[in-house]
């Protein structure tokens, strides 16, 4: 069972002028990027929430053949995905597989369908 939200990505067309918009208006500031993430396909910065290392995500395709650039294309700028945090990968995983969950799992990563979450893609986390 998910313990807590650990981060939220927000697909953006334009990092640098979204990164703007969530420091002069909403007060955000980047703790990290912005910097490009290839092996992802994006390009993001890290805006901080709280003292317990949770965040939220822009994320800005480096390309449109990317799962942030695909999606930009076919549902515009929004949530991308949120990351929930599990005390166990493999079980919180298995437990979904038995319930009948579409999971994908890629690169050490696991994801729930966002058909599953009703448009929402969801991602699991493990924090140690």
């Amino acid at each position: 069972m998910p313990q807590w939200i650990d981060h939220i990505v927000v697909r953006v067309k334009d990092l640098d002028s979204s990164l703007k918009d969530y420091e002069t208006k909403l007060g955000m500031m980047a703790s990290k990027g912005p910097e490009d993430q290839p092996h992802l396909g994006l390009r993001r910065a890290v805006l901080p929430i709280g003292d317990e290392g949770r965040f939220i995500e822009l994320a800005e395709p480096l390309g449109e053949d990317s799962a942030i650039g695909r999606s930009l294309e076919k549902l515009g700028e929004g949530v991308h995905l949120v990351a929930l945090a599990v005390d166990d990968l493999a079980k919180a995983t298995a437990d979904l597989k038995s319930r009948g969950t579409r999971v994908i799992e890629t690169q050490g990563q696991v994801f729930i369908h966002p058909a599953e979450g009703h448009g929402v893609m969801y991602q699991l986390i493990q924090r140690k």
